[in-house]
Order: structure tokens, then sequence, then C-alpha cells
């Protein structure tokens, strides 16, 4: 990741492990923090950043995404900052429940969520919600910090439903992305093509850092 765009990058990271992600529990914005593998995990993501540092760092105001996040500020010598518009997906009643548990309560909904359709009436925020604000959240740290890479640490839904949008792809539809793993990330660039100023390309995405040396179990 060392070429850099004159007109700035995006490096989008989610978090490191925490119990809930271990136990298949849905987070969604209950503030959970990183285990010993998820500290282990932000250790080597920012290893893997000093090479090439972010002059910008800012994160979900959720303690396992800003411990990631700070790992990483550290290691980069990067003041990190935080947006609540960058919190994780709403998933209402759910949050805290394993998947058995969503689809023995709840059978249709849940079906609904598996499909990526429209939940109602649990107060699960719709994907195309997500999706604009952090995309919207995005546009705008590039707006303020032109030429420079800035790296966002958020959460698996909503940073991939992010990438979604600034891609220009429909959130409730696209669904050929696949969602990032703890303290992987993604690079994205303006597209020089988009005439409005709006879409990114793809350069990379779901890389890992070296993980090597961290607790078993990962």
């Amino acid at each position: 990741m060392s070429r850099r765009s004159p007109a700035g990058r995006l490096v989008m990271a989610r978090h490191g492990q925490t119990d809930y992600n271990r136990e298949g529990r849905l987070q969604g914005q209950i503030d959970i923090a990183l285990n010993e593998i998820g500290r282990a995990q932000a250790a080597a993501l920012a290893r893997a950043m000093v090479a090439d540092p972010p002059d910008v760092i800012v994160a979900s105001p959720l303690g396992r995404a800003l411990d990631t996040a700070r790992a990483v500020g550290e290691a980069c010598d990067v003041e990190v900052t935080t947006s609540e518009v960058l919190l994780e997906r709403g998933f209402g009643r759910w949050e805290g429940m394993t998947g058995a548990e969503m689809r023995e309560g709840w059978p249709e909904e849940y079906a609904d969520l598996r499909a990526h359709r429209p939940v109602h009436g649990l107060g699960v925020e719709d994907r195309p919600a997500v999706a604009a604000r952090v995309a919207a959240c995005c546009r705008e740290l590039l707006d303020e910090h032109p030429g420079q890479t800035v790296m966002v640490v958020g959460h698996g839904a909503s940073t991939t439903l992010g990438i979604t949008a600034l891609l220009g792809l429909p959130a409730d539809g696209f669904l050929g992305l696949g969602g990032l793993e703890n303290c992987h990330r993604s690079l994205l660039e303006p597209l020089a093509a988009d005439p409005e100023g709006r879409l990114m390309r793809l350069v990379s995405h779901n890389l890992a850092p070296d993980f090597a040396g961290t607790p078993a179990g990962m």
C-alpha cells in the first residue's frame, strides 16, 4: 500500500476480536471491549501500518474500535479522533444474541436479515441508511484532508456497507462484497473517471496483517 494517490486514499479497517465475536453474538452498538486475541490483532494491524502510515485516523467511539485505532495511532504517531457516524449498524432488540436465539424467537424477521431485506419492528437499522452515513463521513474526511491517507477504524457491518456505497453499489441489493474480518483492512482511492467526485475504486479488500505470534484461537 505504498503508492500514494494525489487525490488521497482511504483505509477502512475493522476492530480486533471481542468475546462476543468469539461467541457468535451480534454486537451492534453494545460497547464490548477487545479480548486478548483482539488486542494482539490490533498490535499486528499497527505494525502493518507503520511502513506506510496514515495521516489521519478516525474511529468509531465504541471501545473495540477506538482501542484498535489507538494501537495504530501510537505506532504511527498519529492522533486518533472519533465520530459517532462510524458506529456499527444498530440491531435493536437482537443485540447481544446469537443467531440461534434470533432465529428461534423471530424466524421470519431473521430470514429477512439473512436475505438482506429490511427488518421491521425490532429497531434494526436499514442497510442503505448505514451505508449512506458511513460513506458520507468518509467523503467528508477526504474533502477535509486532500491528498492525504485517511484511516477509518470501525465495524464489520457498517464498514462493509460504507464501502459498498462508496463504490456506487446498492446497499440493499448487492451481495458480492465479502465482510471484513477482525483487524483486516481495505484500501480505496477516488475514482478519477467519476465527474461528480463521489465514487471510489477498491484497490484491495479484506487485507490481513501478519498475525504471527498472536494467541491461539484467532
